[in-house]
């Protein structure tokens, strides 16, 4: 037996100012987050995408084939609700931070890392002031505690639009200052992905791909590119 899955019930799908941003109606008739909310977006550019996901829809509507939908819907009815709790939960991340704890050995991966991950480190102390520590092995050693209040301070003062894509930037890298290297551009956007997964790379050039990891990585890699967008267009 197939799953229920609402029908598409209407024929146009338009962009329109509304209080605080821009929403979507379909055919005159505005639409809601799941929570009943108003859908107000905070840039016609996001409203655009998301009236195309809507208007994409065939016969059946399918939730997965829409992104800037459900993450504006996030936005909404989590993050806006939850916005103190995410935020400190995100900065945690720059007290384990992935590019901070190191291999040991081998010699080749040891340099790999420091040759890849310092420059991104490096990065962070120019671009937002705060210098985190590489450690050897994986046993956790704090960081200086005004840098990660610096860092969190940053997170808390996103939008709750904003908050929601940085959520996905941060968790699917393991890695604050790949999340805010995301946001400001350091590197393009693959570039930084590729960084976040040295360690598997290393261990597929070894060992050989194995194809459930990899497709595995590849939603993750699609997720992690539409945070990105989601956050260009919630500025």
């Amino acid at each position: 037996m197939s799953e229920w899955a609402p029908r598409r019930f209407w024929k146009s799908v338009t962009v329109v100012p509304e209080e605080g941003g821009f929403t979507v109606e379909l055919d005159g008739r505005r639409v809601k987050t799941p929570a009943k909310a108003a859908l107000v977006l905070p840039g016609q550019a996001m409203a655009e995408a998301v009236a195309a996901e809507w208007d994409a829809q065939t016969e059946k509507v399918n939730p997965l084939t829409m992104p800037f939908t459900r993450s504006a819907n996030a936005a909404i009815d989590k993050v806006t609700h939850q916005h103190a709790e995410v935020a400190a939960m995100l900065a945690e991340y720059g007290d384990s931070d992935l590019l901070c704890y190191r291999a040991e050995h081998p010699d080749e991966l040891v340099d790999r890392q420091s040759a890849e991950w310092d420059p991104a480190l490096d990065w962070a102390e120019a671009a937002l002031g705060v210098r985190l520590e590489a450690r050897k092995g994986l046993v956790h050693v704090a960081q200086d505690r005004g840098a990660l209040e610096r860092l969190s301070a940053r997170v808390h003062a996103m939008t709750a639009f904003e908050l929601a894509a940085f959520h996905d930037l941060v968790s699917l890298t393991g890695s604050l200052v790949l999340g805010f290297a995301a946001t400001q551009d350091w590197r393009d956007p693959e570039a930084i992905w590729q960084l976040s997964r040295l360690d598997e790379n290393w261990q597929e050039e070894l060992w050989g791909p194995d194809e459930e990891a990899q497709a595995s990585a590849e939603v993750k890699r699609k997720a992690f590119l539409h945070a990105k967008r989601f956050f260009d267009l919630s500025r």
